[in-house]
């Protein structure tokens, strides 16, 4: 009889294509072992998990799904089906070194105050450079991945983050069902964030870990430029600002707010992305009211002081801008 896993990694596979069995062979690597792989096929249409090879993991689950409802239900889906104590997400575009669960091990114990983890990402096909240290925030409602196509000398050390990036997010798994998990409504792109800054408002912050490290193709499989990440991004980006700011910084923050969406809107209005970006920024601003006050996924009272929260974010819009780490 096998043990209880420590980790439970998690793909949300969707025409993940030769990238999946890339990241599937990463984890038959690790020198960690105490951990189980769960596959949540999206209704792919390229057969790409049911051509996985999966017979070098020695606990694992394929969970096929008849529609594709997207990263964050997907997520949520494979969480109630873990057995694990915590939840390790990778991306079907990313592979992880081989200590990469070794070394969350190790940050776990010397950390036992600690529910949530992100790790180093570097760019898959240019190693030189860096994917994501981390997801920071902008006061004035602008998350981006920190460090993003910065040189990989850049990485910082461990330190702490506003939210751990999906692609190689940890959670202690009680919390994560706590909370509610990710907010289905988000359905692709920045509900990773969302539910960063939810667990920041409770108190709970992300230690972002320099040695634990995987490579990610950042949408590899959707498309950097595509109307779907365009539109979800940008739509999304709005919504968890107006959802989870507390009213008074709300109130103080949202002219500076609607001012970088102009800014973004002027410097990529050009080019196949541009009707994505319209809708999507639209429909960010119109919609996000509904969310703010909707019982699902509603954030519980907070437990940390605006001057708390406030120290969490950049009050720089130039690191913002040039897309920074930010890791305290």
């Amino acid at each position: 009889m096998n043990e209880r896993p420590l980790f439970s990694v998690i793909i949300i596979n969707y025409n993940g294509g030769i990238f999946l069995q890339k990241a599937l062979d990463s984890l038959v690597s690790q020198s960690f072992k105490n951990f189980e792989v769960l596959v949540l096929d999206n209704a792919s249409e390229d057969y790409s998990a049911d051509a996985a090879d999966f017979d070098r993991l020695s606990q694992v689950k394929l969970i096929k799904e008849p529609t594709n409802h997207g990263f964050a239900k997907g997520n949520n889906l494979a969480a109630q089906k873990a057995a694990g104590e915590w939840l390790v997400l990778l991306n079907p575009d990313c592979t992880a070194t081989s200590t990469w669960l070794e070394r969350i091990d190790a940050a776990i114990k010397a950390n036992p105050e600690i529910s949530t983890f992100t790790c180093a990402q570097i760019s898959l096909s240019d190693q030189s450079k860096l994917d994501g240290t981390g997801d920071a925030y902008n006061i004035f409602g602008i998350p981006w991945r920190g460090g993003f196509g910065h040189p990989a000398a850049d990485l910082p050390d461990t330190g702490f983050c506003f939210s751990a990036c999906g692609a190689s997010a940890v959670y202690r798994k009680d919390l994560f069902l706590e909370v509610g998990g990710f907010d289905e409504r988000f359905f692709c792109y920045c509900e990773d964030v969302d539910l960063g800054y939810r667990l920041q408002l409770l108190g709970y912050d992300c230690l972002f870990l320099s040695d634990a490290i995987v490579h990610h193709e950042g949408s590899g499989i959707s498309g950097r430029h595509s109307y779907f990440t365009t539109y979800y991004g940008n739509r999304n980006r709005t919504w968890l600002y107006i959802k989870n700011t507390p009213l008074p910084l709300l109130i103080v923050t949202l002219p500076g707010h609607l001012a970088l969406l102009s800014y973004i809107y002027l410097r990529n209005c050009r080019g196949s992305r541009q009707n994505g970006l319209q809708k999507g920024l639209i429909d960010g601003l119109t919609q996000a009211w509904r969310l703010r006050n909707c019982p699902d996924y509603k954030t519980q009272d907070r437990k940390i002081s605006l001057l708390a929260l406030t120290r969490k974010m950049s009050w720089n819009p130039f690191r913002m801008a040039a897309r920074r780490p930010h890791v305290r």
